[in-house]
């Protein structure tokens, strides 16, 4: 079966539909089919015609058709609840599991078709796969995610986000006691043998995070809340473990499950999210609310619990946390 999109180099010069035939070890029928839907590319141009005669060394790209876009789009079995919408844009509480957008090597429905099958006009500065998206975060990562439904609109949330005038403050589980409130500053980079890995390394791009301490939870665990001012992969998740801190259920980062007799949800959530509405300037805060599982995790913490993770606490945990930090360096500390 023909699983675009796809590149190859034509190996001989021959006609285009033997040419793709050849390539996907498909039917002649079949690569006719693909041709005259306009999903076959040479050096970028479509080919039209499957006679046309295609040279030895170019690039030949397939493309998803309109047809199997369109079932793809069929296929989103989960649904997304909205935290807010406007003409512009849209907060949405995304599900652990599923990926945001599209890219070659995710085979299950994304955020970007959900958003399709119900029909959301998106802004298209992305490109298709993208549509709408000004920010991303992790397939098993919760929480608060906004899409953009016009190009304006993107732009200027792109703006924020790159100033940090938009921002998320995240909800983390992790298997230690989290003594003081901490900032890390450590540039991180891919693994050097774990390609799927992010590790802090002196030869890595710049980041800087925050974790500030919420409450104790039992067997030696924390409740943490988690501030970012850069925006690399698992940055979270690689900063803590530099500082021997893994998020619970994230094996990937070394932590242990066994204990727990089997394979945790990562509990990582998306808590707050915080920008301006492009139009008006009016600046807004939305909440996602915790998964059921994070819920449960949290059940021993009682009726503190909503008092714990009320926003304006964890707003002033880490303004206290930063003033500190500026006001050491203003004094030469570090």
């Amino acid at each position: 079966m023909v699983k675009p999109p796809m590149t190859f180099e034509a190996h001989a010069t021959m006609r285009a539909d033997r040419l793709v035939a050849d390539l996907l070890k498909i039917g002649r029928n079949e690569a006719n089919e693909l041709i005259k839907n306009g999903a076959v590319f040479f050096d970028g141009t479509a080919i039209k015609k499957p006679s046309a005669i295609v040279e030895a060394g170019g690039k030949v790209f397939v493309a998803p058709t309109r047809k199997e876009a369109e079932q793809r789009r069929k296929q989103v079995d989960f649904d997304v609840d909205i935290l807010y919408e406007d003409g512009d844009l849209l907060v949405i509480n995304k599900p652990r599991g599923v990926v945001v957008h599209g890219a070659p090597s995710v085979k299950s429905a994304t955020l970007v078709d959900w958003l399709k099958a119900k029909g959301v006009v998106l802004s298209n500065i992305s490109g298709e796969d993208r549509m709408g998206i000004v920010h991303r975060i992790d397939k098993e990562t919760t929480g608060a995610l906004l899409i953009a439904k016009n190009n304006d609109a993107h732009r200027e949330l792109s703006r924020q986000l790159e100033k940090r005038e938009m921002g998320r403050y995240y909800i983390a589980a992790i298997d230690r006691r989290l003594k003081n409130d901490i900032i890390v500053d450590k540039p991180i980079a891919r693994h050097r043998t774990i390609r799927v890995k992010m590790t802090t390394s002196k030869v890595g791009r710049e980041a800087k995070s925050a974790f500030i301490h919420l409450a104790d939870l039992s067997a030696g665990r924390s409740l943490i809340a988690c501030k970012l001012f850069s925006g690399r992969t698992h940055q979270i998740r690689a900063h803590l473990q530099s500082i021997g801190a893994h998020i619970i259920g994230d094996s990937l980062y070394g932590y242990n499950s066994s204990s727990d007799g089997g394979i945790l949800p990562i509990f990582l959530h998306a808590y707050l999210l915080y920008f301006r509405r492009p139009k008006s300037g009016e600046a807004m805060r939305v909440k996602a609310p915790l998964t059921a599982s994070f819920d449960e995790l949290l059940r021993e913490l009682g009726e503190k619990k909503d008092e714990i993770l009320e926003v304006e606490r964890v707003e002033r945990g880490f303004d206290i946390l930063c003033g500190l930090r500026n006001a050491a360096k203003g004094a030469g500390g570090t």
